[in-house]
């Protein structure tokens, strides 16, 4: 039984992932990019073959011992890229991998030419998210800026002021056709709806 307590898998797995959204970003898509790297480099490797083989005439495939993962990424290349990866949200990471494989069968791309393309998407995917944000705030502001002036149109067409108008309508204007016309100059301008003009 006190042996028991040293191994971990008896213990039930009550905690929760404590890495936040962007850490999981990061690696997923720098995993993404070390699996385009390694297929690149396995189908680099069958394309040098098939060239060999069309140029001796012999096969010789099954006696070369070829290495798991010929190719590497920088270090300072790496960490340009996973920074990089930090500025892109994660509804977006499935979205860049969908076109980063899209352009990586479009081109078929030797391995050095992978992580370019990886950067070249993912700065497509920034530009992207960077004018979503500003469409977002012009909206925001226009909304605002559209809601007051609304309000200021709608008053406006309401009421309209003629200073000019000889048709003024009253509320003793009963009263006022049975006596005689008289010549009146009213101090106030006339308020009209919209309907009227």
């Amino acid at each position: 039984m006190a042996l028991a307590s040293w191994f971990r898998w008896n213990e039930p797995q009550n905690q929760i992932s404590r890495r936040n959204p962007s850490e999981m970003v990061v690696e997923t898509l720098m995993m993404e990019l070390g699996w385009q790297i390694k297929q690149a480099d396995k189908q680099q490797r069958e394309r040098e073959n098939e060239y060999r083989k069309i140029k001796t005439g012999v096969d010789y495939g099954w006696l070369v011992n070829y290495p798991k993962h010929s190719y590497d990424i920088r270090p300072g290349e790496r960490l340009q890229l996973e920074d990089m990866c930090t500025k892109i949200h994660p509804s977006y990471c499935g979205p860049v991998i969908l076109r980063l494989r899209q352009l990586i069968a479009e081109y078929e791309p030797e391995v050095q030419e992978v992580a370019r393309l990886f950067r070249s998407v993912l700065q497509e995917a920034t530009e992207k998210i960077k004018e979503e944000e500003e469409a977002k705030k012009l909206a925001r502001q226009w909304n605002t800026k559209h809601k007051t002036s609304l309000s200021l149109i709608t008053f406006k067409s309401r009421a309209r002021i003629s200073p000019f108008s000889s048709n003024i309508k009253t509320i003793s204007e009963d009263v006022e056709r049975d006596s005689e016309p008289t010549r009146r100059v009213w101090s106030m301008p006339e308020f009209r709806s919209a309907k009227d003009y």
